[in-house]
């Protein structure tokens, strides 16, 4: 069974077919707020949300149940942020599971989503056998912090081609999901703001 959070007005659910239209928009809003400055004009202005749509179409076809999402709104819950994870692209990298997007809509950043997200998506790996994950985050991008935050380590650096330039990546890592997990579960036991 999927991990699925509610605090109210927001829902942390696993995606669906349906969603693939507004994963797709929220992915290219955000990182052409986000990456403004960082990487090249033409990867962000070449940006379509048509093509995100269907490439996170085919993804749900493929792999359903390693993309989540986040509502919000009672009435009407609009999705405002996704995620994906699933094994490692690089077992030499020696981690077992890896969260490869995570994106909150610019005008819902700093409600919590982010971290619900990122706690379902570890959930999920959990779930699925990978013990320990790794995220890939643009080095310029401060926003990376969160995971540090979050437990994450900063353990690994390498440049990644966008646009026939190099960007500057690092990996934050967590070792340990199930100790994660449960120090979270036990904060919001004892009443502490999940963030």
């Amino acid at each position: 069974m999927a991990p699925v959070a509610e605090d109210g007005s927001t829902t942390i659910r696993q995606a669906r077919l349906a969603d693939a239209r507004a994963i797709g928009r929220i992915e290219v809003e955000t990182w052409r707020s986000t990456y403004a400055g960082m990487l090249p004009d033409r990867v962000l202005l070449n940006m379509s949300e048509q093509r995100q749509t269907a490439s996170w179409a085919g993804f749900l076809r493929h792999r359903p149940g390693d993309v989540y999402v986040a509502e919000r709104g009672a009435a009407a819950p609009r999705i405002r942020g996704f995620g994906n994870c699933g094994p490692q692209r690089d077992p030499g990298f020696g981690f077992a599971g890896e969260v490869y997007t995570l994106y909150v809509a610019p005008d819902a950043q700093g409600a919590g989503l982010g971290r619900q997200l990122l706690l379902a998506l570890f959930t999920r790996l959990l779930h699925c056998g990978h013990r320990s994950a790794l995220i890939w985050v643009v080095r310029a991008n401060p926003a990376r912090f969160f995971y540090e935050r979050l437990g994450g380590k900063l353990v690994l650096h390498r440049s990644i081609p966008l646009g026939g330039e190099p960007v500057e990546a690092v990996g934050y890592g967590w070792r340990d999901l199930a100790a994660l997990l449960d120090r979270e579960a036990q904060s919001r036991a004892g009443g502490s703001s999940p963030g």
